[in-house]
């Protein structure tokens, strides 16, 4: 590839503008004889490099094409090549944006905890991984700090929860009765809506959230230290005993709470 070529300019235009500076103003038909452009291209090219202001015209029958001094021409295909790079390097932030919406957090410390406040773009996305990994059964407690949060902080992540839900999981869902005050009266309509099957039900208290995915992962809110309406992150658990006491736990609650859907 030539210079101009690294530029911007194809092999015929730089033929064009190379031989309009050698003949001054000219005629397409001219041009192409003396570019040895094919007469069915001399107008393409010439109409590109007016386009780009690298050639001008003459009012005159025929046409006469006039070149622009080679300062002007490399400023201004600099000055275009400059443009595309932008729009370029733009791209590439956007797409490294959304790879790192897509991947989880930073990775858990010690292989098992995830820091992030409720709602997080970082929770959010480790929500979803988390319930992606579900291939039967997830059950769920939702207590503090759900309680004493927003419904559209608290919607971020309930959207997550079902984005990364498979259409075949069976899912239950335990509300403590303070977080069914911030929820709004459509909420079981808007999990009836979802692609999983989902059956919830209310318990007076719930201490803490928590949830079991499999019956072989469970995962639990760390309390926020200094707010009760955040959480500090989510550690998870894979060491079966553990597992086995959480599902005991839930079937505990879940029996001794009400049902809100059919």
């Amino acid at each position: 590839m030539t210079e101009f070529g690294e530029l911007g300019l194809s092999s015929y235009e730089e033929k064009v503008y190379r031989t309009l500076l050698v003949t001054g103003a000219a005629t397409a038909t001219a041009l192409s004889e003396a570019s040895e452009v094919p007469k069915g291209r001399i107008y393409d090219v010439l109409n590109g490099l007016e386009a780009r202001r690298l050639v001008r015209t003459h009012s005159t029958q025929p046409t006469r094409y006039v070149p622009v001094d080679p300062p002007t021409a490399v400023e201004r295909l600099l000055a275009e090549r400059a443009a595309e790079l932008s729009e370029e390097w733009s791209r590439y932030l956007d797409v490294a944006d959304t790879v790192r919406s897509n991947l989880l957090p930073t990775p858990p410390a010690d292989g098992n905890l995830w820091l992030g406040s409720l709602g997080s773009d970082e929770m959010q996305t480790a929500m979803q991984q988390h319930v992606r990994t579900a291939t039967s059964t997830l059950h769920a407690a939702v207590g503090p700090p759900y309680e004493q949060a927003s419904w559209e902080t608290l919607q971020t992540e309930f959207d997550a929860f079902f984005d990364g839900a498979q259409a075949d999981l069976d899912v239950s869902i335990l509300l403590s009765d303070r977080v069914l005050d911030v929820l709004p009266e459509e909420f079981p309509s808007l999990i009836g809506s979802q692609s999983p099957t989902v059956e919830l039900r209310a318990h007076p208290e719930i201490p803490v959230s928590f949830d079991v995915v499999d019956r072989t992962v469970a995962s639990v809110d760390i309390p926020h230290p200094q707010s009760a309406a955040d959480r500090f992150g989510i550690v998870a658990v894979q060491e079966q005993a553990v597992v086995d006491e959480f599902e005991r736990q839930f079937q505990q609650l879940w029996t001794a709470a009400t049902p809100l859907t059919e």
